[in-house]
């Protein structure tokens, strides 16, 4: 199959484009899910499941517990982890240390 895109408008170009695109989306859809199958039957013939070979957890992701609270509003709480809050950022530069608002 050739197409001849000189011929092509604009809007037939990006019609095309985005044809492909889903094209190659569903591709992949697809050829990962019959990797993931075959992948599963091997690991099962061995006595494994995938999970198990990927390192998959099945425990839950703990959360840090609160270390710093906003004194004007306790139910705001930071574990010292990510960014900080505004009110972090609001005291610190007030002249407050972090440790002035450990729980």
């Amino acid at each position: 199959m050739s197409i001849d895109l000189d011929a092509m408008d604009r809007k037939e170009l990006t019609k095309l484009r985005g044809d492909v695109d889903k094209a190659l989306t569903s591709l992949d859809v697809r050829r990962k899910a019959e990797a993931r199958k075959a992948a599963e039957a091997t690991a099962r013939e061995m006595g494994f499941s995938l999970d198990e070979l990927m390192g998959a957890s099945t425990k839950a992701k703990s959360i840090s517990p609160a270390k710093f609270c906003n004194p004007d509003n306790p139910s705001q709480t930071w574990t010292g982890r990510g960014r900080q809050p505004g009110w972090i950022k609001a005291g610190l530069q007030a002249g407050k240390s972090v440790d002035d608002f450990l729980i």
